[in-house]
């Protein structure tokens, strides 16, 4: 709130407070004469009243005097926002509890409805079991790579050290992560690892789903989801790709303060250029919705009919993975909800596209707004405080205190502080003037800024071998079998245990047109009857075709799916006695269908001889 002065009484206010200051600094007592004032600016002048000339400051006093000033000067005309510490804590730790929530309600029908509304009858049912799937969504754990490189280095540390821990990084990545990721491992150093000429995803929506903690960390502080865009999100996104990620933030920020929707999307669309894309998408979902508020599905043909159909919303598009669609997506649960937390969901779901992650934003938002105790507990009943989120050192309790470390640090360097009252902390948060990035288009970018790594700085870059770490999965599953063309969706390796099964390789195609390839040269006995033997299953929401391959020549081809198993197993046998008595090189390959949880889980392979 402001609290205005009249310029006597700050001035008053002033000069006891530095005299107060110098007394406790030197001990001497001296006293302070106004020379001059000019506007919000007060010189004065050391010595005693009615002296000639002023006493030389020493250095302490000189340090003393400036901070006085200019925490008066600053008092002057700045307004600050309250936020009890323990409002803020129920709120961050709602802003997590609801991209949990949300990303793992929609998980099941990620990108399995793209440019379709998904029919209410396939919308999945909340259990309250499910949040603890959110442990292992990348949704959440590629952001908190972000939170440890500020825990570990600071809030001032470099867009290079970012990159460096982006690089070191050892999970599987997709779209515009990838190719920043991939350029930064091979030495091309931010910015220019998310420029259009290195990175053919830079609309894409990666770093929308990953800015939340941006804003969570900086309740009010609008300008540090800005901030930070530019550091972690031009690792991987440029354009309107990166100032998705910076309204997000945005929005979180606001949240802190505000609960009515339309409000916190139009405070947030200040946060980002006003020429860009994403802030035509924001302003032409605030419009749709003030022009029709009740039917969120009339809403989204609209979306569609601009943001997927017309040509010129699709340059340096990547289709449905596309920043401004899946946005828009985000803005009508959250429009459309009108604060219910389930129909917010539910409707960001059903827009379809990545509807996961959509509603993981939408629900984030909306739970901050909220506060801990206000979600419903079907959310949190089971909640699994311990579980560390996958490839982070985090759990929930060491997530939310580090948000709070994080957030104290930003509102200091802000010009905030934490007062006590009442036996309650109470954070100050200096209101701000946003000042977003500049425009910059995706299709028609800007130079490069010719950013390479150092060689000192190559050698800090130690990311793990994918392609080694499922060669030796492999060795261990079926000795003498090779792997190649293995994506890293959905998390590829050899798992413990997998639907009643135990030792189970996961593999996954390398790209929707490109099968995982699993091969094996062997010479087959010329006595007897040699069989091939494989136990294969498939992910409960996905399917995959089996190619059975002999010296290049397919002899099987099988759907693995809900309605080709039993209990989500098949037990395929192909016949190897055409080949009795000659060296063969075998091929088993884990074929794509369509583009969602195409995962092959091979329980078994084997090859006998009868």
């Amino acid at each position: 709130m402001k609290r205005p002065a009249a310029p006597q009484a700050l001035l008053s206010f002033a000069i006891q407070r530095i005299g107060s200051c110098l007394r406790d600094v030197d001990g001497a007592g001296e006293e302070m004469q106004v020379v001059e004032k000019h506007r919000c600016n007060t010189q004065v002048r050391i010595g005693p009243l009615g002296g000639e000339a002023p006493m030389r400051m020493s250095l302490r006093w000189m340090i003393v005097l400036t901070l006085a000033v200019c925490s008066i000067g600053s008092a002057i005309g700045v307004e600050y926002r309250e936020l009890p510490l323990s409002v803020y804590r129920d709120k961050m730790r709602a802003a997590w509890i609801g991209q949990m929530a949300g990303v793992a309600w929609g998980a099941p029908t990620e990108f399995r409805w793209q440019d379709k509304i998904i029919p209410e009858a396939d919308m999945p049912a909340w259990k309250p079991s499910l949040i603890n799937d959110a442990f292992g969504q990348d949704d959440l754990y590629v952001e908190m790579t972000f939170l440890r490189t500020m825990e570990m280095h600071g809030l001032n540390c470099s867009i290079r050290q970012a990159g460096i821990d982006f690089a070191n990084s050892g999970y599987p990545l997709w779209c515009a992560n990838n190719a920043g990721r991939t350029n930064l491992r091979n030495g091309i150093a931010p910015p220019d690892s998310s420029h259009p000429k290195f990175n053919k995803c830079p609309n894409d929506i990666d770093y929308q789903i990953e800015a939340d903690y941006s804003g969570i960390i900086a309740p009010g502080m609008p300008n540090w989801p800005i901030r930070l865009g530019e550091k972690f999100g031009r690792l991987m996104n440029y354009g309107d790709g990166m100032y998705a990620g910076q309204f997000i933030g945005a929005m979180y920020a606001t949240a802190f303060f505000e609960s009515h929707i339309p409000t916190i999307i139009a405070t947030a669309l200040k946060a980002i250029p006003e020429g860009s894309q994403y802030a035509e998408m924001v302003r032409d979902l605030l419009a749709w919705f003030r022009e029709n508020p009740d039917d969120w599905e009339a809403t989204w043909h609209r979306i569609q009919r601009k943001y997927r159909e017309d040509p010129e919303y699709q340059k340096a598009s990547n289709g449905g993975i596309d920043c401004k669609i899946n946005g828009a997506y985000v803005l009508l649960g959250l429009l459309y909800g009108k604060g219910d937390p389930d129909r917010t969901i539910i409707i960001a779901t059903r827009a379809g596209m990545d509807s996961d992650c959509n509603p993981s934003s939408a629900a984030g938002v909306l739970f901050t707004t909220m506060g801990i105790g206000r979600v419903p507990a079907r959310f949190t009943a089971v909640l699994d405080e311990t579980q560390k989120f996958s490839h982070t050192a985090y759990n929930v309790p060491e997530l939310t205190a580090v948000c709070e470390k994080l957030m104290r640090e930003i509102l200091s360097k802000s010009g905030g502080r934490v007062v006590r009252r009442n036996g309650e902390e109470i954070l100050r948060i200096p209101v701000e003037t946003v000042r977003p990035s500049a425009l910059e288009l995706s299709w028609d970018p800007g130079p490069t800024a010719g950013s390479k790594f150092t060689r000192s700085e190559m050698r800090r870059i130690k990311f793990p071998d994918f392609a080694g770490q499922m060669q030796r999965a492999v060795s261990r599953f079926a000795p003498g079998w090779r792997i190649a063309r293995c994506g890293p969706d959905m998390q590829p390796g050899l798992l413990p245990e997998w639907r009643g099964r135990t030792n189970v390789l996961l593999t996954h195609p390398l790209t929707q047109g490109v099968g995982c390839v699993l091969s094996r040269s062997l010479r087959l006995p010329a006595g007897g009857h040699p069989q091939l033997r494989l136990v294969v299953g498939h992910y409960p929401q996905g399917d995959w075709d089996l190619i059975i391959r002999v010296d290049g020549k397919e002899i099987l081809r099988r759907t693995v799916g809900a309605a080709t198993t039993t209990e989500g197993w098949m037990d395929v046998q192909a016949d190897l006695a055409p080949y009795a008595g000659r060296k063969i090189l075998l091929e088993l390959i884990n074929e794509p269908t369509g583009w969602s949880f195409e995962a092959a889980y091979w329980a078994a392979i084997t090859v006998q001889t009868r």
